[in-house]
Order: structure tokens, then C-alpha cells, then sequence
């Protein structure tokens, strides 16, 4: 039942937040494409350091000498619950909702880039890794950033309104269900940085090229 009533609820948010979520989504995709154009730009030294740095990794997955799960799960849940703070305070201040955009864009850029890298320099071979390294965590991790990131966008309008122009009194309801929402995301990036911890390296050691 509770589920459901999850599912219900975050529906109903997509659907009444179409519009933005429509921008980030765009926004996003813009920060996907400009990374993998910034692949082009590199100079021939930039991409040979950067082709030595993944040979040294490729090297350590197949010997299995890459870190330990639980320092790797540490180290991703660490870092997605920083992103997903910082986003959530800015998503209570009606002047951090510009910054809120500029790390859903350097999101698409990383991921652009990482993707457009390994294409261009191991083609198909590159294209497989990033599919088994790069694609199947931020399925869940793009998405509730996403979520936080409008949500954020919609509840900092509305405290601009209500602060600024209409003055009706509490928001703490909005507050509540914003923070209880941003709550909901950190746990399904739980699942990612389970996820990239102890299943991706599997994977990529399936689809691991030798440049």
C-alpha cells in the first residue's frame, strides 16, 4: 500500500511538473551533447594521457585490482548525497535554483564526455564499456536528480510567491512533502551506489577492451 501510494505521488509530481521537467530534461541532453563534443577539442597529448589512465584501469579490472565494494560503495553514495544535498538547499533558496540547473547540465557534460571518449578512441568496443560501466547506475541516478532538481525548482517558486508577492502564511506542508520527496531519491541512489559498487564491476569486466 505504500508503495503505491509512493508511486501515486510521484506521478501525480510528473504530471503537474511537466513543463519543467520537460527543461531540465532538455538541459540535461544539451550538457550530454556539449560533452561529447568537448571530446573533439582535446589536443592528440590530452587523449593519449587519458587512453594511458583507462589501459592502467582496464589492467586493474582484469586482475581484479580495483577498490573494494565497500570503499567503492562509500565513495559513490558519498558522493551522489553531496549532489543531492547541495541541491536540496538550494532548492530552499529562491537564488540557488540557477545552480540547481548548472549541476543538472555538468551531469549530461560528464557523462557526455565519458561516453564520447571512450566512442571515439575504442569505437564499438568503447560504446559496450560505457554501456556496461557508465549507463545502467545513471538510469536510476539521472532520474532522481531530475525529481530533486524540479522539485527544488517548484517549491523555490512557490516561497518566492508566497514570500514576496502574496504573503499567505506557512509553507511548511510544501516544505515537508519536498523534503520527504528529496528523501525518497536519496534512497534509490542508495540502490544506484549498490549498484556501481559491487554489480558494475562485474559487467565491465565483461565488456573490459584492450586498447
Amino acid at each position: 500500500m505504500r508503495k503505491k501510494g509512493i508511486r501515486q505521488t510521484l506521478r501525480l509530481h510528473v504530471e503537474s511538473q511537466m513543463s519543467l521537467y520537460l527543461f531540465v530534461g532538455v538541459l540535461f541532453m544539451m550538457g550530454v551533447i556539449f560533452g561529447a563534443v568537448i571530446v573533439n577539442t582535446l589536443s592528440p597529448v590530452q587523449k593519449e594521457n587519458l587512453l594511458g589512465y583507462l589501459g592502467h584501469f582496464f589492467q586493474g579490472l582484469d586482475q581484479q585490482a580495483i577498490a573494494d565494494p565497500k570503499l567503492a560503495f562509500q565513495h559513490s553514495l558519498g558522493g551522489h548525497f553531496k549532489t543531492l544535498g547541495l541541491m536540496w538547499i538550494l532548492g530552499i533558496s529562491v537564488i540557488g535554483i540557477p545552480f540547481v540547473f548548472v549541476l543538472m547540465f555538468l551531469k549530461g557534460l560528464v557523462i557526455g564526455f565519458t561516453v564520447g571518449f571512450l566512442v571515439n578512441q575504442l569505437s564499438w568496443e568503447g560504446l559496450w564499456f560505457s554501456l556496461s560501466a557508465v549507463v545502467p547506475q545513471n538510469l536510476l541516478v539521472v532520474p532522481a536528480l531530475m525529481v530533486v532538481a524540479v522539485s527544488g525548482t517548484a517549491f523555490s517558486v512557490l516561497l518566492a510567491k508566497n514570500r514576496l508577492i502574496q504573503r499567505r502564511g506557512t509553507i511548511y506542508p510544501q516544505f515537508l512533502s519536498y523534503s520527504i520527496l528529496v528523501t525518497v531519491m536519496a534512497c534509490i541512489l542508495v540502490v544506484a551506489s549498490l549498484f556501481e559498487a559491487y554489480v558494475s564491476p562485474v559487467l565491465m569486466r565483461m565488456a573490459v577492451p584492450y586498447p
